[in-house]
């Protein structure tokens, strides 16, 4: 029989490519989320208008006939270093929200399994040249942030349900994830998103502009290796939390340095002041390899991808108009 699948945030960045592949997979698909897809119309069978801080709109999204055999909870209020301080009540109490109800939702509904999109952001600040650190590593606890406080809770939460009520958990900790249509304008894109469009939008010959000094050192996944990891993840016996991303880890700078190369233009960087979030990540992915999957993608090849599209998004809404 066609297997049920229900993507919670089907309308973001990561639910839209998951659908499409869920699809591609031959599943029946519900999407939900409070939005449609910024870029593209939903390949879902069907996509619901719902906000799932509250209960009985997850109670809507969860039903139907002979129940869902997959929940994948992507929704959240999120975004990049810019968004996390300033937003920090608004995420907490939302995500709290949205993940608690579902969950509890999903156990009544009788769903077999259940994903949750977690993040290092769980993992506390790293100096740079810090040692490989694993999943348990996480402990004893302290987040950078507010968000990864709330991500760590909710682990738990889901954990404490699987523990009780017997369904399957899937808990994979996000690495940055970049590759088109994603967020790229605003307070919430992330690094690569926004260096993209600063890129987009400079003068030939002038300024990239990077918050700090540049030397803070992250690992960006790209969307393809993000999707196949979460199929594997999915797929496997693996029910503790897992670290999915890319292995490749650069500086801000070096990152900066590949958004230039794929603009084609000539630009200097030039470091300002502005929210820079932890000095370093460094985690292991021996867990996730253990199914057999690897990241595919070189950060360099990526960005090259990731910035014609946005390019491409930027040309649309602002012309030829550039910024010093």
């Amino acid at each position: 029989m066609q297997k049920k699948a229900l993507v919670c945030g089907a309308g973001g960045f990561i639910g839209v490519h998951l659908v499409r592949q869920l699809k591609k997979e031959g599943y029946f698909v519900r999407g939900v989320d409070i939005k449609k897809p910024d870029f593209s119309k939903t390949v879902a069978d069907e996509f619901l208008l719902l906000d799932l801080r509250e209960r009985k709109n997850c109670q809507l999204a969860l039903k139907i006939r002979g129940n869902f055999d997959e929940v994948y909870q992507l929704a959240a209020d999120r975004g990049g270093a810019g968004y996390m301080i300033p937003k920090e009540t608004e995420m907490m109490y939302n995500n709290v929200l949205i993940n608690t109800y579902m969950v509890d939702e999903a156990v009544k509904a009788k769903v077999k399994k259940y994903f949750y999109s977690s993040s290092v952001c769980v993992y506390k600040d790293m100096p740079v040249g810090a040692k490989t650190i694993k999943e348990d590593d996480v402990y004893p606890a302290m987040p950078e942030n507010e968000y990864g406080w709330e991500k760590l809770y909710s682990e738990r939460l889901l954990l404490a349900y699987a523990r009780r009520y017997k369904i399957q958990a899937r808990i994979a900790r996000f690495h940055t994830t970049y590759g088109p249509e994603g967020t790229w304008e605003g307070l919430k894109p992330k690094a690569a998103d926004d260096l993209n469009r600063k890129a987009a939008l400079a003068k030939d010959g002038g300024f990239l502009e990077v918050w700090g000094n540049g030397k803070a050192v992250r690992c960006f996944t790209y969307i393809d290796d993000l999707i196949s990891a979460i199929r594997a993840l999915v797929k496997s016996s693996i029910d503790l939390p897992t670290n999915l991303g890319s292995n490749e880890y650069v500086t801000v700078d070096q990152l900066a340095n590949y958004v230039i190369k794929a603009s084609g233009k000539k630009l200097k960087i030039k470091h300002i002041k502005g929210p820079v979030g932890v000095h370093a990540r460094n985690f292991s992915n021996a867990r996730i390899y253990k199914t057999g999957w690897k990241p595919k993608w070189k950060l360099k090849d990526g960005i090259k991808i990731h910035y014609k599209w946005v390019k491409e998004q930027v040309d649309k809404k602002y012309g030829k108009k550039k910024i010093k």
